[in-house]
């Protein structure tokens, strides 16, 4: 089993008018070149946790940080006009805070951040400070 040190929060960065499905999510990372979807976990608007790469495999979602982490992304991150904003709905809220529930049972010496938190990063993704709203879990 892998270590993980961090759980890592991330949006898709796309527009909360717009569908961005899983399926639309992985042909864009094997478009990369990468062995499908780079995130573990992916959560559409209406709630619906997808499974990307198993736990036990490194991801692809933060650089210089995917060894020791588990990257979560939810559907959304760019108000209608294009613009960085919280797009997570009701669902979306509920679905993510019961898998970090989960994922910190299973590594409970793994920190929530954002992606937005890394060092280097100057990115807005996740739109929101996860340290702070999960920081209890």
């Amino acid at each position: 089993m892998r270590r993980i040190d961090l759980i890592i929060i991330h949006c898709s960065a796309t527009r909360s008018d717009r569908r961005f499905t899983f399926e639309d999510l992985d042909r864009c990372h094997r478009a990369r070149g990468w062995k499908g979807c780079g995130y573990h976990y992916y959560i559409t608007r209406d709630g619906r946790l997808h499974f990307g790469r198993s736990e036990a495999v490194v991801g692809a979602h933060a650089l210089h940080h995917n060894q020791h982490s588990i990257g979560i992304c939810y559907e959304g991150g760019l108000a209608p006009s294009g613009s960085p904003a919280d797009t997570r709905t009701a669902a979306q809220k509920q679905t993510l805070t019961a898998l970090l529930v989960g994922l910190k049972a299973d590594y409970p010496k793994a920190r929530i951040i954002g992606h937005n938190e890394l060092p280097n990063v100057s990115k807005a993704c996740p739109c929101f400070l996860a340290s702070e709203e999960y920081g209890n879990l």
